[in-house]
């Protein structure tokens, strides 16, 4: 038993090694991923910047695009950067408490974006539905009542699977196949039974985003029919709602193929799955100032008046 000791203890730095079958080709990868990551550092601090200074702007609704601007800008931050040095410079390593305190923070703010489309989804559904009563159900006393719950739980679940995957035995390999540290890449690696870490990731997903989803189409379902009875004076209404299903049915798919991947036998290549696994965190970065930003009228314009004086003042 004490040479197993020493394999345990001696796994506390590990290799992140995902998309390793490009060989020397991996490096080009820094190009695509560069330019999603200026993108979305840009288009959510352009956002955030947007709704800070225009007064005219300080709703519930524009409140909760700039809390979603300020996830997305904050969320690859924590995995980005050093995504980037290991193509570019091939830096792989990182210590078991990096890899907990990045795995943590990914994916606690990625569950904060899932519940944070159920507050923007219900937003709309008060604003659409009851319209003479939105004011009081967005109240900062009525909406923390039902926005705390809601984070606690988030907070409880991430802190639980983390916590657990922290407190695994690492004596095999220490070389994970990912590109940053995912739950169920780092808990692969672990000797002996792992099946309490991936029930209760596979928990996690379910009781957050997947509940999340759900609660978001009902919510959507509800807004539709009370559209369609409205005729042509919801149109634009249901529109921005299809559009909002369409994005979260996308960002849903990448979290379940991402998750399900390793619990599942399948053939999926290593570098799909790590594929996945990124785009579930870039494209919510990436699009969500578009969807929720961009194509809002009363922000468009205050983005083309912004960009206009920058023009003005360099000319």
């Amino acid at each position: 038993m004490e040479p197993l000791r020493e394999n345990v203890s001696s796994h506390k730095y590990f290799i992140l090694n995902g998309f390793n079958e490009l060989g020397a080709l991996r490096p080009v990868l820094f190009t695509p991923f560069f330019f999603m990551f200026v993108v979305s550092l840009f288009a959510n601090s352009l956002l955030l910047y947007v709704i800070i200074t225009q007064k005219s702007l300080h709703s519930p609704m524009y409140i909760l695009i700039a809390a979603m601007a300020g996830l997305d800008l904050s969320l690859p931050l924590f995995c980005v950067p050093n995504m980037l040095l290991n193509f570019l410079f091939d830096w792989k390593g990182i210590s078991l408490i990096g890899c907990l305190v990045q795995m943590y923070f990914v994916h606690l703010l990625g569950t904060c974006q899932s519940t944070m489309l159920l507050w923007m989804a219900l937003d709309r559904y008060f604003a659409i539905c009851t319209p003479l009563y939105y004011h009081e159900h967005m109240a900062i006393q009525r909406f923390l009542k039902f926005v705390i719950p809601l984070l606690m739980r988030n907070v409880f679940m991430i802190t639980l699977v983390v916590s657990l995957a922290g407190s695994l035995p690492f004596c095999f390999r220490n070389t994970i196949d990912h590109c940053f540290c995912e739950h169920m890449a780092l808990v692969e690696l672990a000797c002996g039974s792992t099946a309490v870490n991936s029930l209760v990731g596979l928990i996690s997903v379910f009781l957050i985003t997947v509940a999340d989803f759900i609660i978001i189409t009902f919510s959507y379902i509800v807004i539709f029919s009370s559209v369609l009875r409205a005729g042509r004076s919801g149109v634009k209404a249901l529109h921005t709602c299809v559009t909002h299903i369409v994005v979260m049915t996308v960002g849903l798919t990448f979290v379940l193929v991402a998750f399900l991947s390793y619990r599942i036998r399948n053939g999926l290549p290593a570098a799909v799955r790590v594929f996945f696994s990124i785009m579930y965190l870039f494209c919510p970065c990436c699009f969500n100032p578009i969807i929720y930003g961009i194509r809002t009228t009363e922000i468009r314009k205050h983005i083309l008046k912004i960009l206009t004086c920058c023009r003005f003042v360099q000319t």
